[in-house]
C-alpha cells in the first residue's frame, strides 16, 4: 500500500495568536508545496475531530470539559489556569483551540489505523508530545502521540516503539506508558532544554530510553545514535509498530534549539525507522522556523511516498517559502538562501564527539549496571 497522508484544512490558518512561537505558518505550506509539486494528486485524507469519548481514552474529564468551557466562555478563571495551565503565555486560549487540538488527536488516531491497512501513513499536523493527562505543557493540550500509540495497541499489538526526533524531550508520552512492558519510548532531544526532563539513566520503570545530547549536534553524531543505539535498541524491543515524532526544530536555523541537523539527515532517520515493523504513523511535532518546518515535512512526505526530491523548487513555491515571515528569526542576518529554492539541506557531517559513544553505551547498557 502507498503512503497516506491525513491532515485537515483547519491547518491552513495558524490557530495560537500574536507573538506566541506557533503563531506562524506550519502545515499550510506544506499542504501547498505538496500540491505544487503533485504529491497529492487525490488529495490528503481528511482527519476526523476526535470525540470527547476518545479523548477520555487517556485525558481526565475535568480537563477536557475545562478547555471546552473556557473556550466557549472566553476566560480563563485564575482556579483553572493553575489547575489545568491553559490560558497561560506558554498555553494560550484562542478561538478554535478545541477543534483544533481534537482534530490533532483524531488525525493521529487515524494515521495509526490507516498504517495498520497498509504500512506507512503520516500525518504531520501531530505531534503534541508535551500534553499530561490533565494539564496542558509546552504548547500541548492533547498529546496525540499517546492516541496513535493506543491506537495500535487497542488492535491487539503488543509492542509498539515510539521514537520522538524532536529536540524537546516526549516528556508526555514517556509520561503515559511509564512501566507499561508493551510500548518503548525513546527520546533524542537537546540536553538542559526545556522541558529538562529525560536525563541519560532515566528509564521510567524500564519502558524509556533517553538520548539528552549536548547544542550543535551535527549529521554524523545524529547518523551515530541512529545507528549505534535507536536502532538496535528496536531491533531488541521487535516492534510490531512505530509511533515517530519527528519535530523540525532539531534542524539547523531553529530558533528554539541550537541542534544543526540537515533535513536529509532526519528524512534518512525515519526512513531507516519505516524498516523496522509492519505499521508506522509518522507525526510532526515542533518546530518554529517556518522555511524549515515547511521544507523538512514537505520532503518527508516526498520521501515516504517515493517521490524525487527536486533539486530546485518551480517558482511558485519558491514565491510560496519567499512570502513566510517569522519574528524569531532574523531574515537579513540568519536567512539562508536555500530556504527558498529547495527542499534538501545540504548535509552538516562533523566529527563525532566522545559524548555521543557515551551516550550509545548508555542506554544499550542493561539496568543494573545504571545502578
Amino acid at each position: 500500500m502507498p503512503a497516506r497522508f491525513i491532515s485537515s484544512e483547519i491547518y491552513r490558518a495558524t490557530g495560537y495568536r500574536g507573538n506566541h512561537p506557533l503563531a506562524i505558518q506550519r502545515i499550510g505550506p506544506v499542504l501547498t508545496l505538496s500540491e505544487q509539486l503533485g504529491w497529492l494528486p487525490d488529495g490528503y485524507e481528511e482527519s476526523y475531530r476526535a470525540t470527547r469519548d476518545d479523548l477520555l481514552k487517556f485525558h481526565a474529564s475535568d480537563y477536557i470539559d475545562a478547555i471546552a468551557a473556557c473556550e466557549r466562555e472566553g476566560r480563563v478563571p485564575e482556579a483553572l489556569r493553575e489547575r489545568y495551565r491553559i490560558g497561560t503565555l506558554e498555553n494560550p486560549l484562542f478561538p478554535g483551540l478545541y477543534a483544533r487540538a481534537s482534530t490533532s488527536v483524531g488525525g493521529s488516531v487515524q494515521c495509526a489505523r490507516l498504517a495498520l491497512d497498509g504500512g506507512v501513513a503520516y500525518h504531520p499536523s501531530g505531534g503534541t508530545h508535551h500534553g499530561m493527562r490533565d494539564y496542558a505543557s509546552g504548547f500541548c493540550y492533547f498529546n496525540d502521540p499517546v492516541f496513535a500509540v493506543l491506537t495500535f495497541l487497542e488492535a491487539g499489538l503488543e509492542r509498539v516503539l515510539y521514537v520522538d526526533l524532536d529536540a524537546h524531550h516526549g516528556d508526555g508520552v514517556e509520561a503515559a506508558f511509564a512501566g507499561d512492558p508493551r510500548v518503548m519510548t525513546i527520546s533524542i532531544h537537546e540536553e538542559n532544554r526545556w522541558p529538562f526532563s529525560g536525563a541519560l539513566g532515566d528509564r521510567a520503570g524500564g519502558s524509556a530510553r533517553n538520548l539528552p545530547v549536548p547544542g550543535r549536534m551535527n549529521d554524523t553524531e545524529f547518523d551515530y545514535l541512529m545507528t549505534a543505539a535507536v536502532l538496535p535498541l528496536a531491533s531488541r524491543f521487535a516492534p510490531q509498530a512505530v509511533v515517530i515524532t519527528c519535530g523540525a526544530d532539531a534542524l539547523k536555523g531553529d530558533p528554539l534549539s541550537s541542534l544543526e541537523l540537515s533535513s536529509t539527515a532526519l528524512w534518512d532517520a525515519v526512513m531507516s525507522l519505516t524498516l523496522v515493523a509492519p505499521h508506522t504513523a509518522v507525526l510532526g511535532g515542533g518546530g518554529y522556523n517556518p522555511w524549515t518546518v515547511a521544507r523538512l515535512w514537505t520532503g518527508l512526505w516526498g520521501r515516504l511516498a517515493g517521490y524525487p526530491i527536486p533539486e530546485t523548487l518551480p517558482e511558485e513555491s519558491r514565491a510560496l517559502l519567499r512570502s513566510l515571515d517569522c519574528d524569531l528569526v532574523d531574515e537579513e542576518d540568519e536567512m539562508q538562501p536555500h530556504w527558498t529554492t529547495t527542499l534538501a539541506d545540504p548535509r552538516n557531517d562533523g566529527a563525532i564527539r566522545d559524548r555521543f559513544r557515551e551516550i550509545a553505551a548508555a542506554v544499550l547498557a542493561p539496568e543494573e549496571e545504571l545502578a
